[in-house]
């Protein structure tokens, strides 16, 4: 009896420490989604859903098939995808990669998370800019052939604006901004502000 009751302690032991354990992994889990999805600017909060998992890759990879790695190309295609996706605004907070294209609609928000989670899959690097009420994405591209278009050069480097809710849009779409306006340029992956010495467009 004595022996039965120190098992059933035993177990209930540690049966505590897993569920304590399980509760506390939850809450960490939990605390390291927020920091990466929300992003405190001034006095604004913003909200990304970037995500890399199997759907965004097997889309990515769809999508970029038949470019034979030209970059333009796997560029060109995959904010040609985004931008054919109907625009309608979405009231609450931006959804994924995944209910963007299922539901076959979005806004800024909605079809920039879409776009930005494609190119990191192809390896691109990629910025959310926000301006008021407006987001858009820039990707930087070394290409030997020339765009022919205005790039914005952050820290020296050229990154060229991809606008996804204006539709058949191409890379280099004109930039409508003044830098007064840029509030930020994300890393949504870091989910942090880049720090910007020097900023030009030409």
């Amino acid at each position: 009896m004595l022996f039965q009751n120190k098992f059933i302690y035993y177990i209930s032991l540690i049966i505590s420490i897993v569920f304590i354990v399980i509760v506390f992994y939850m809450i960490f889990t939990s605390f390291k989604i927020v920091d990466r999805q929300f992003l405190d600017i001034d006095d604004k909060t913003y909200v990304n859903q970037v995500k890399i998992d199997e759907f965004t890759h097997s889309l990515a990879k769809k999508l970029t098939l038949h470019c034979k790695n030209d970059k333009l190309c796997e560029v060109q295609s995959m904010l040609d995808f985004t931008t054919n996706i109907p625009y309608k605004v979405n009231e609450s907070i931006a959804r994924s990669a995944r209910k963007v294209v299922s539901q076959n609609f979005g806004d800024c928000d909605d079809k920039s998370n879409l776009l930005i989670s494609l190119l990191h899959v192809k390896g691109y690097e990629a910025y959310f800019v926000l301006v008021p009420k407006h987001i858009f994405v820039i990707v930087y591209l070394d290409v030997n052939q020339s765009l022919n278009k205005k790039a914005l050069y952050v820290n020296g480097k050229a990154f060229y604006k991809l606008e996804t809710t204006a539709t058949n849009s191409k890379i280099g779409f004109p930039l409508k901004y003044s830098f007064e306006q840029i509030e930020a340029i994300i890393d949504p992956f870091e989910n942090k502000k880049l720090v910007v010495n020097s900023l030009t467009y030409k």
